[in-house]
């Protein structure tokens, strides 16, 4: 990777991942894209244009324009949103990962973008879900995701384009808002601990559900996007986890920090469904073996620096 270009730079991981691009290639190196304007950092301290992934000849113009040698494809609805609009999600998650494919053809350009452990399903093993085996999930999200993941290989097999990416459990950040995720409780848990001392979890008690801290998944993609093509047997959509927990552990955490922190359930029965129907945890054996993978923050670790950055973050 030498210079890229990011779909959807204002989400939940590109957001993030456009800050450490710039810093490990530089600001001219790194185009962040979105369909939307705002006063982030991602908009204001490096180069940024407007770009709907449904408008096939601007990304590609911008490609050109830039010169790019990668394409990050972020751009989607996330799991509880595209339950709410399934027309939407399928139009929008599979005709920009369409656009975003055909531009790495054409420009001959190096390709990442996200699957997601919703690309399982109530089928699926729940406890340690190897690599290869069976994936019939039950939510627009996963049908998308299963989808994306064959039309990566597929594009790799038939056009030769260098396609990569990772199926990331659920993602906690102190950098962007939740944004439609089943797993965002694990994220909202932390900002409610400053705010008002407890918290309301829409996810039953003794769910389990594989987590990674965001720093861990940014330095995922580097390292898979930098490793040695040869050695990368399987390609797309690697397992990968650091932690698996249910909210009363969470809780447990971050009453080591905030001692009279207090918890309770209203459970959403639409999210707690699509957690249901996914993996309790994940095997990553694959993705150490191929490239390397690993990753630093377990609950605690994550916990602590989670509420030290929130607390300056609210004030």
């Amino acid at each position: 990777m030498k210079k890229i270009l990011i779909t959807g730079a204002l989400g939940q991981i590109g957001s993030e991942l456009v800050l450490k691009l710039r810093e490990e290639y530089g600001k001219d190196n790194v185009i962040a894209t979105d369909i939307r304007e705002t006063d982030s950092p991602v908009v204001t301290e490096g180069i940024f244009e407007l770009l709907n992934v449904m408008d096939y000849e601007k990304m590609l113009e911008l490609a050109k324009k830039y010169e790019v040698d990668t394409i990050m494809h972020l751009a989607a609805l996330l799991s509880a949103t595209a339950e709410a609009k399934p027309l939407l999600a399928w139009n929008l998650n599979m005709g920009g990962l369409v656009n975003a494919l055909e531009v790495a053809r054409e420009c001959n350009l190096q390709f990442f973008t996200p699957s997601s452990i919703g690309a399982f399903g109530p089928s699926t093993p729940k406890d340690q879900t190897p690599q290869d085996t069976i994936q019939r999930p039950t939510t627009m999200y996963g049908v998308n995701k299963v989808a994306g993941e064959l039309l990566c290989d597929y594009y790799y097999e038939k056009f030769g384009v260098d396609t990569r990416g990772v199926r990331f459990p659920g993602l906690i950040s102190y950098v962007a808002p939740p944004g439609g995720g089943t797993t965002d409780y694990a994220v909202e848990i932390y900002y409610e601990a400053w705010k008002n001392g407890r918290y309301t979890s829409y996810i039953a008690e003794g769910t389990y559900m594989d987590m990674m801290y965001m720093p861990d998944a940014l330095q995922a993609i580097v390292d898979l996007m930098e490793a040695d093509p040869t050695k990368l047997k399987h390609r797309n959509a690697f397992n990968v986890t650091a932690m698996s927990f249910e909210p009363e552990q969470i809780a447990a955490s971050i009453k080591k920090v905030i001692p009279g922190f207090e918890m309770d359930y209203h459970v959403d029965p639409v999210r707690q469904t699509i957690a249901n129907s996914w993996p309790n945890s994940i095997d990553a054996t694959a993705a150490k073996e191929e490239w390397g993978f690993h990753a630093t923050y377990d609950l605690d670790k994550m916990t602590e620096d989670m509420l030290e950055k929130l607390k300056v973050k609210l004030g």
